[in-house]
């Protein structure tokens, strides 16, 4: 049953030798709950991203929105060309070690049960959503909303089940990429599943960009990860 009241604060996580920045939101009953991780698009941990940990918090979830660009000063931005260079200045490893760092502040904190975590993500966080699902034994549910896809073989890697969504009409992620997910995860029977919606292009989630966002399979789509969540962590 959705919470009315949240807590809602920016928080600061040890990552190494640097100092993680996240966005927190959470129910305000302190009892141990599921929690989940949010992983941002290319443009930041924006506003967007923040009301996504919101939704979340309201269906009773602790999420967490880590900064994958804490390291280049928390940049934000609505310029594709300049979103396209802090993307490519990430390194995947030191973006797994400041996911799995995020991950630990989760699991400690006592309104978490740390047994029961997820992580969904978008565009390149969808990307990062799939690699946790392979390297962090935490996560016990993973939804990667149209990610880059690793080669098939890596599949068998996974520790944690998927549901891959996926816009049809996606030209970064194209369809037989998701065909391809969908015939690695039976070929090393690994938990999981492929929703594809024919006719959404890439980020349809999105509902602050009128020029992609699909509101009937963005409904969808969340009423999809709410109930695979429910069914693996809630």
């Amino acid at each position: 049953m959705p919470v009315a009241e949240l807590l809602t604060s920016d928080v600061t996580i040890p990552a190494g030798e640097a100092a993680l920045r996240a966005f927190l939101a959470r129910p305000e009953a302190a009892k141990p709950g599921p929690a989940v991780l949010i992983i941002h698009e290319w443009w930041g941990l924006n506003g967007h991203i923040k009301d996504v940990a919101q939704r979340f918090a309201r269906e009773g979830y602790a999420a967490l929105a880590p900064d994958l660009y804490s390291r280049v000063g928390r940049k934000v931005t609505n310029d594709p060309t300049e979103a396209a260079k802090l993307m490519e200045g990430l390194k995947s490893q030191q973006v797994l070690t400041d996911l799995n760092a995020a991950t630990r502040y989760l699991t400690r904190q006592p309104f978490v049960d740390p047994i029961r975590l997820g992580v969904v993500g978008f565009s390149i966080g969808g990307t990062f959503a799939l690699m946790m699902a392979a390297h962090n034994s935490d996560i016990k549910a993973a939804i990667p909303f149209y990610g880059q896809i690793p080669p098939t073989d890596s599949l068998k890697y996974l520790v944690a089940p998927i549901l891959y969504i996926h816009g049809g009409q996606d030209a970064w992620i194209v369809k037989r990429e998701a065909e391809r997910l969908a015939e690695g995860l039976k070929q090393f029977g690994r938990p999981g599943e492929v929703k594809i919606y024919p006719d959404c292009p890439h980020a349809f989630f999105n509902d602050t960009r009128p020029d992609v966002y699909r509101p009937q399979e963005a409904r969808d789509a969340w009423q999809r990860t709410l109930a695979f969540l429910a069914s693996h962590i809630g």
